[in-house]
């Protein structure tokens, strides 16, 4: 598998303007997969023609044969990405049922993955940052990959399109942030992993049939910015915001300077650099997440009811992410200098290993079905980082009844009628 190639050559064309020969091709796919290395580990932005030369011991004027452009290139790496998924979609469409369809497609994927894992099959580029590139035929062909998955949740007379994107974000975001947590696996416990994250995506998380409590209303504390202008809080903003939409590389000192219409040494006024920022509007977004958790539990410290906790506090954090203060995607953890990320990537184990023992509480007290906890808190993490992402799928929806929605098909499975 490892020469296996996705590219639709029909659609390759040499400079020339001839029908490219074999060698043109082979070439031609060795420089992308070196892009997706780079990609995964820079992103979109942090990715240079003379890194990719580099990895083939080229001059970075020899890929120009090639691609025209950086740009050019990342978009032959995306579509070879989105054709992956368009295929384990494919493969997974001949089950009998929904529920057939969805676990043969998550089955698919993390055998895929194990075969990565294994040497055996190409890498393909995360998802984290492909709406940084923004070309029109990467975002069209990732729309029909989307509409294609969603076609593995059944029309209901009580799920409208919305609610099946909303869905369907979930379990693509689900699959797409296991590339960050996978690596700490062997891939010989993948095919385990795929079925207990099928169980929980299917079947959901609380005791089949049970009512789910409303949440209750969530004040996290410090949970947002100082607004005046000029103020630290300002850049910690523009920073969120731009690495949420670009990925790390996307937030430089120019750009967010630009962001907020200040100079340059505006941003050097409040900020060492443009590291010590990034570094900062995480350990903002862990202790956010921290504080929501105190604070929910906080909530219900009389009632002792778990479910309510967990209700209450997976409705807060959608809610924030949607808002104009969200949290740092966690997905950029992927493209930070790995100096940096090391220690960010901890702390965020941290509040993963919380959700697991809080799914514990409630398994304890029979309102959570017995899951596997372990692989659930990454699908919770995975839920609060693609909240923000809710907006895009679901436009005709206010951002609460967006919240509601998405932790219903979280917590009741993404069939649940």
């Amino acid at each position: 598998m490892a020469s296996e190639t996705l590219t639709d050559e029909k659609s390759v064309v040499a400079p020339s303007g001839r029908t490219p020969s074999t060698r043109f091709l082979a070439k031609r796919e060795a420089i992308v997969l070196s892009a997706v290395t780079e990609i995964n580990r820079h992103g979109v932005r942090g990715m240079t023609l003379g890194d990719v030369a580099a990895c083939l011991n080229l001059v970075p004027s020899g890929l120009i044969y090639y691609f025209k452009n950086k740009e050019d290139l990342a978009v032959a790496v995306f579509l070879k990405a989105i054709a992956r998924f368009d295929q384990l979609i494919a493969d997974s469409e001949n089950e009998p049922d929904s529920a057939g369809r969805l676990r043969a497609f998550i089955r698919n994927h993390f055998d895929y993955r194990a075969q990565v894992a294994k040497g055996l099959a190409e890498p393909i580029a995360n998802f984290n940052d492909v709406k940084a590139l923004n070309r029109r035929e990467v975002n069209d062909a990732y729309v029909g990959m989307f509409r294609r998955a969603r076609r593995l949740i059944p029309v209901s007379s009580t799920a409208s399109r919305g609610d099946r994107n909303g869905r369907t974000l979930l379990l693509l975001a689900t699959l797409t942030f296991s590339t960050a947590w996978l690596p700490y696996w062997r891939p010989a416990d993948y095919a385990r992993i795929a079925d207990r994250i099928a169980d929980v995506l299917i079947n959901g998380i609380i005791v089949t049939g049970a009512s789910l409590p409303p949440a209750q209303a969530l004040v996290i504390p410090d949970g947002g910015y100082a607004h005046e202008e000029g103020s630290p809080e300002q850049f910690l903003r523009a920073a969120t915001q731009l690495i949420n939409e670009e990925g790390y590389h996307g937030a430089s000192a120019d750009r967010i300077s630009a962001h907020l219409n200040v100079t340059k040494g505006a941003f050097y006024h409040y900020n060492s650099n443009k590291d010590e920022l990034v570094v900062a509007g995480f350990h903002r977004t862990f202790a956010i997440l921290w504080r929501a958790i105190d604070a929910a539990e906080a909530a219900d410290v009389e009632s002792g009811d778990k479910l309510q906790v967990f209700v209450t506090l997976l409705s807060a954090l959608v809610r924030l992410q949607q808002s104009s203060a969200p949290l740092l995607r966690t997905t950029a953890l992927s493209t930070v200098p790995e100096n940096i990320r090391i220690e960010l990537l901890a702390r965020l184990r941290g509040i993963t290993i919380r959700y697991a023992s809080m799914l514990c509480d409630g398994i304890e007290d029979g309102s959570i079905r017995a899951i596997d906890t372990t692989v659930t808190a990454q699908i919770i993490t995975a839920a609060i980082n693609s909240a923000s992402e809710l907006a895009w799928w679901r436009p005709d929806e206010g951002s609460d009844a967006r919240a509601k929605h998405y932790v219903d098909a979280l917590l009741r499975g993404l069939l649940h009628t």
